[in-house]
C-alpha cells in the first residue's frame, strides 16, 4: 500500500462523521457568512493608501484570493473534476475558506474605521499565477498545493507585519490569524504527504510587501 493510499484512506476515515461528499459540497454554500464591517461604506477601490492602511488593504486583497480559491476548489470538486475528494478534505476546504473571509472582513473593518471603502478585489499581483497553477489542477492534491502557496505568502506577511505595525487593531488581527495561517499549512502539508511542521521558527521569507498594494 503506498503512503499517499494510505493518507487518502485516513482521510476518508476521519471525514466518515461528515455527511457523504456530495452533501458536503452541496452545503459549502451554506458557510456562516464573515462578519460585517464596522462602519458602512460602498465597496470600491481602497483610493491612497500608507502605512497601516496599506498593509490591511494588502492584507484584505491577499485574503480575498485565497478564499477564492478554495471556492474554486469547491466548485470544481462538486462539478466531478477532481475526482474523489475525501469529505474530511471538503470540510477543511470549507473551514479555511469561511476563515479567510473572516480574516478579509477583520481587515475591511480597520479600512472602514479609518473613513476607506472595503477591498473586495483579490490580490491583483499574484492573482495570474495562481490562475495559471490553478489551471493545472486535476485532482485535491494540486489543490492543496496551490493552497499551501497562498498559506505560506500569508503567513509570511503577517510576520513580517507584527514587525512594522502600529495600529493596535491590525496589529492584533496581524497576531491573531498568522498562526492560523500556519494551521492550514500543516494540514495541507499533512495531505500532501509532507512533514505538517518542517521549520522550528516562522519566517518571513516570501512576505508580500505592502507596496504591492496599488490603491
Amino acid at each position: 500500500m503506498t503512503e499517499r493510499t494510505s493518507r487518502r484512506q485516513f482521510l476518508l476515515g476521519a471525514g466518515a462523521f461528515a455527511a457523504a461528499g456530495s452533501t458536503a459540497l452541496v452545503a459549502c454554500g451554506n458557510d456562516k457568512k464573515p462578519p460585517a464591517p464596522t462602519t458602512d461604506t460602498t465597496v470600491g477601490p481602497a483610493g491612497s493608501l500608507t502605512g497601516d492602511l496599506q498593509i490591511a488593504a494588502l492584507a484584505a486583497s491577499l485574503e480575498n484570493l485565497t478564499a477564492a480559491i478554495y471556492q474554486q476548489g469547491l466548485d470544481a470538486a462538486a462539478a466531478n473534476k477532481l475526482g474523489g475528494v475525501p469529505p474530511a478534505i471538503v470540510m477543511f476546504f470549507q473551514t479555511a475558506k469561511r476563515h479567510h473571509e473572516e480574516h478579509a472582513a477583520a481587515w475591511n473593518a480597520i479600512l472602514t474605521s479609518a473613513g476607506k471603502t472595503r477591498v473586495t478585489d483579490p490580490d491583483l499581483t499574484l492573482k495570474p499565477q495562481i490562475d495559471q497553477a490553478f489551471g493545472q489542477v486535476h485532482d485535491f492534491f494540486g489543490l492543496a498545493r496551490v493552497a499551501l502557496s497562498l498559506e505560506n505568502v500569508a503567513a509570511a506577511t503577517y510576520l513580517s507585519g507584527v514587525g512594522v505595525i502600529q495600529n493596535n487593531q491590525a496589529l492584533k488581527a496581524a497576531a491573531s490569524i498568522h498562526p492560523v495561517e500556519l494551521q492550514h499549512a500543516a494540514v495541507l502539508n499533512f495531505v500532501l504527504g509532507n512533514d505538517p511542521a518542517p521549520e522550528a521558527f516562522a519566517k518571513t521569507e516570501g512576505a508580500r510587501p505592502p507596496s504591492d498594494y496599488p490603491g
